[in-house]
């Protein structure tokens, strides 16, 4: 009797049936099949997936990770697992005709590739599998099947159908129907066995696939059209802010432009009010200088002006166009020409000692570089050249190089 129940344990564990046992005395006894509960003990092939197993033997995948105490969805070739089965299922594998092999997705696969490595059409793969939902879009792990012989359309058997079904619903003879999938009985059949159906083509299936990858494309298209204008839109919104900001920048120079002008004249009206100092040419200091010219109002003097204006290196005499200008102090012309420093016509005289004065803003002059020339000898006349705002002699003594105030050599 134990091995009675061992067997009928075994029987029930393995999901196989068990038809008669003989026990030790030669009993025959009958037994019921087993259950249809349990498990079937399956070994992982090289290649398996968890997805592409619970596919085959139709069972949702964590049940069978629930009993083969799997932790994760990655198997191992070898290893053993449990696949539940449940009440009402089938004792055998689904029937697969013949011609048509199995073959699992695998990472970056697509139809067109997987049609062109067996020889078939894109329209004749997806005949043979017409519940794929998309053209370019693979489920790794999920099982196709592949028409290596005849051709056409593969169904799988719903509950209470049968091959007679098929062949009314499709007018292609029974006879037929069971010769191509290799039928020798049609009571045979069970539910969710593959019928090949020979001669019919997916082809409304096919173009609605093909109607909605081009769908798909012209969205895709759309997307990628609405973010080109996304991103113009905001260069051009860049481009405004950047000419907004430079605009802005420009007026706030411009304001403080005429500000400093507006300090520059309040400064100038300011030196003009000043008495005059006229007519002392014929003075001389101690130093041995003179005024450079003889009748004359200074407008601005030596040192720092406004806060947003150049140090000043000189004295500005004004006077009128022409006015004659005559050397300070005796010396030697050492320039006598066009500044590019913003003095204009302008002369320079050594006096010797690390000592020279200039003269700028010239209308012309009339001594030349290399010349000597005597105290209160005419050496040019008043202009406005170089970066002048009206005729005026702008004098300058110079030690060593460094500007120093005029008015302190100057009697």
């Amino acid at each position: 009797m134990e091995a009675l129940l061992k067997a009928v344990v075994a029987g029930a564990a393995l999901h196989s049936p068990l038809a008669t046992l003989v026990q030790n005395d030669g009993t025959e006894v009958v037994l019921e099949p087993p259950a249809n509960k349990g498990w079937v003990l399956y070994t992982v092939q090289s290649g398996d997936t968890l997805i592409g197993i619970a596919g085959r033997y139709r069972v949702d995948p964590k049940a069978i990770m629930y009993s083969s105490g799997l932790e994760g969805i990655k198997l191992k070739p070898g290893q053993q697992l449990r696949i539940p089965l449940t009440a009402g299922r089938s004792d055998r594998e689904p029937r697969v005709p013949p011609g048509v092999e199995p073959y699992t997705v695998r990472s970056r696969d697509t139809l067109k590739g997987i049609a062109a490595r067996f020889g078939v059409s894109e329209l004749e793969l997806i005949t043979a599998n017409p519940w794929i939902p998309s053209l370019d879009r693979l489920t790794e792990g999920a099982v196709l099947h592949i028409p290596t012989g005849q051709k056409g359309l593969l169904v799988r058997l719903s509950k209470g159908q049968t091959l007679l079904d098929l062949s009314g619903r499709f007018g292609v003879s029974l006879l037929k129907l069971a010769k191509v999938n290799g039928i020798d009985n049609p009571a045979e059949v069970a539910e969710g066995d593959l019928i090949l159906i020979p001669g019919i083509l997916a082809r409304t299936t096919y173009d609605n696939l093909l109607a909605k990858r081009e769908a798909e494309r012209q969205a895709r298209l759309e997307a990628e059209r609405k973010a080109r204008e996304e991103a113009a839109r905001l260069a051009e919104q860049r481009r405004r802010e950047e000419a907004a900001r430079r605009e802005a920048e420009a007026k706030r120079q411009a304001r403080l432009a005429a500000q400093r002008q507006a300090q520059a004249q309040t400064q100038a009206r300011r030196q003009a009010a000043q008495p005059a100092t006229v007519r002392r040419s014929n003075f001389v200091s101690e130093g041995g200088y003179t005024y450079p010219v003889k009748s004359y109002v200074i407008t601005t003097y030596f040192g720092r002006r406004g806060a947003y204006q150049r140090y000043h290196t000189g004295v500005d005499f004004a006077a009128p166009h022409g006015t004659p200008i005559y050397a300070a102090r005796s010396g030697q012309v050492q320039v006598a020409g066009w500044s590019t420093w913003g003095y204009g016509y302008h002369v320079v005289i050594d006096h010797g000692g690390g000592v020279d004065t200039l003269y700028g803003h010239m209308s012309r002059f009339v001594v030349s570089a290399g010349e000597w020339v005597e105290r209160g000898q005419l050496i040019g006349y008043v202009g406005s050249t170089g970066w002048s705002t009206g005729p005026h002699l702008h004098f300058e003594v110079r030690v060593g190089g460094s500007p120093r105030n005029p008015l302190a050599y100057l009697p």
